[in-house]
């Protein structure tokens, strides 16, 4: 019967699959308490004390479950062959180190802002979007604070390239184990608007 009732949950997409039933013709409760003869109202309720739970191997057709993917098994250095990598982790069909490099190299803020608004399902790869969104963006103004000096405004450009590759090569190499390079106040920043999505 459906449910009209306003405010209720969306239904799940994704529901775990039911063990298949005991060769018992009534499948048996595999909670402890209801074994035992209960008393409600005047009728007393019994349960088989004697049963028999398949095994975890029986409720996937006798067969191992395929164990959990993990993508980042690769030591191949910095620009080193890592073909293993998980294609499947991120929205726009790159390889996840890849697409948080682009974070940084795609004229920062604007490459972080796009990787927002494109990329979902990743969050390896929007910690490193919202961190270089944050820290050039703030970067931005203090070029602009600077502009009447030509040698201050050369210094800090020098210092963003710097900032640009640190930031590429720790997003590129910490994508084997999912670790989050945070640069002070902007990537604790980025970690907690992460955690609030």
């Amino acid at each position: 019967m459906a449910n009209f009732a306003p405010y209720q949950d969306v239904p799940e997409t994704t529901r775990a699959l039911s063990p298949p039933p005991v060769n018992s013709p009534r499948a048996a409760s595999p909670r402890a308490s209801i074994d035992r003869t209960r008393s409600i109202g005047t009728a007393a309720v019994t349960s088989p004390s004697n049963q028999t739970f398949p095994q975890r191997n029986d409720y996937f057709g006798g067969h191992r479950q395929q164990e959990e993917r993990v993508p980042w098994t690769a030591t191949g250095g910095f620009g080193g062959p890592r073909e293993d990598i998980d294609l499947f982790e991120t929205r726009l069909g790159l390889r996840m180190d890849y697409e948080a490099c682009l974070a940084y190299l795609l004229l920062p803020p604007a490459g972080g802002v796009l990787l927002l608004v494109l990329e979902h399902r990743s969050d390896y790869v929007r910690f490193h979007a919202w961190q270089s969104s944050l820290l050039f963006a703030f970067i931005v103004v203090v070029h602009i604070i600077f502009s009447w000096s030509s040698i201050i405004s050369w210094l800090l450009f020098v210092c963003d390239l710097g900032l640009i590759a640190l930031l590429t090569f720790h997003a590129y190499k910490d994508a084997e184990t999912l670790d989050r390079f945070e640069v002070p106040f902007f990537g604790p920043l980025a970690s907690s608007i992460l955690d609030d999505e």
